[in-house]
């Protein structure tokens, strides 16, 4: 068993109740199958706007049936009090993942992504205050960073927004911090830095790079990248970002709370680097795979151009420690490619004698 695991269980020795908005997400469905296997008991709330049933289903299949009894599904949407509110009932821990995620998706209508991410994560939390629950998680975004050159990113530090995205979770940072001064309502903020891993959707033009690149690999595709390959980003697989939000919700420690954290694993890879490595684990399986050379287009505007945490915050008040660096993450996660898309495992498995 890993420490990663090792950690959560001591933490959780007693079932708690748990809400987990987005549970049909990329993050959210993670943290969902993670929670029950601990055998806590669970409330999910999800409009579908981007979470998917099957995300769901996986989780099924993943756990016992007797723990998956103990999940309970509330389809609505977070810009509805109602909805929080009734989300919010007996729950102990919130771990806030449901937004619109999407850098270019914000710059094409910014009012969409004001209203699912400052507007719901507002009514999330006054339905959080309300119920009186113990601990308030969210997912912020190493975005909130914009224009500030330094490298690593230290928390106290940010520049100006460079897309309605970063400034909605900007202003999500904001509103934890007043209230929890107006109503000493406690709560966590982590900035995630470029999450990867099973269940992360690589259809549809606002694909995250790894989900898009290893499809299209698999396939023999040129890839298309945004720069000349030097832009870097701290990927961060997110098996991580489940120990950071567990790790936040039941800290015992008074200090760590009312505090953001940068979640990631502290390290720098370019794009160019990205898809040398990607290449080299593809070719573990596939000698025979087709290497095309990239295509360079213009910089995507809103983009932070390099991106790389200090985590020391995180490691000293929250005692997170990541447990997979990016290969080990890239090989999870390619192997989740492979299960669940069927005709790229038969690309991906071909011997040279095909």
């Amino acid at each position: 068993m890993s420490a990663y695991h090792q950690v959560k269980i001591e933490l959780i020795d007693a079932p708690k109740k748990w809400l987990v908005t987005g549970a049909a997400g990329f993050i959210g469905s993670n943290l969902l199958e993670e929670l029950l296997k601990l055998g806590q008991t669970v409330v999910g709330l999800d409009n579908f706007s981007t979470g998917k049933v099957k995300n769901l289903d996986e989780v099924k299949a993943a756990v016992p049936e007797s723990n998956w009894k103990k999940f309970r599904l509330i389809e609505g949407d977070i810009t509805n009090g109602d909805v929080c509110k009734a989300a919010c009932q007996e729950v102990d821990y919130v771990l806030h993942q449901a937004a619109l995620g999407s850098v270019p998706a914000s710059i094409k209508n910014p009012a969409n992504c004001h209203n699912a991410n400052v507007t719901g994560f507002l009514q999330m939390l006054v339905a959080a205050r309300d119920a009186k629950v113990q601990r308030f998680v969210f997912a912020s975004s190493s975005a909130v960073y914009g224009d500030e050159p330094t490298l690593p990113k230290k928390e106290n530090r940010i520049g100006r927004p460079l897309s309605p995205y970063s400034a909605s979770k900007r202003m999500d940072e904001i509103y934890a911090e007043v209230f929890a001064r107006a109503y000493d309502f406690p709560s966590i903020g982590l900035r995630y830095f470029n999450v990867f891993g099973p269940r992360q959707d690589p259809e549809g033009p606002y694909a995250a790079v790894i989900a898009k690149w290893l499809p299209s690999l698999l396939r023999g595709e040129a890839i298309q990248i945004n720069g000349d390959g030097t832009t870097s980003r701290d990927f961060c697989f997110v098996a991580n970002v489940v120990q950071a939000n567990i790790l936040a919700a039941t800290s015992q420690n008074l200090a760590a709370l009312n505090q953001i954290y940068n979640i990631s694993v502290g390290a720098r890879t370019s794009l160019n680097e990205l898809l040398i490595l990607l290449r080299k684990i593809l070719k573990k399986r596939n000698p025979l795979l087709v290497e095309k050379s990239p295509i360079y287009a213009e910089f995507r505007p809103g983009d932070i151009r390099d991106s790389h945490a200090n985590i020391d915050q995180a490691v000293q008040l929250l005692g997170y420690h990541p447990t997979h660096n990016v290969d080990e993450g890239l090989e999870i996660a390619l192997n989740w490619y492979q299960a669940a898309l069927p005709t790229f495992s038969q690309i991906s498995h071909a011997t040279p004698s095909e």
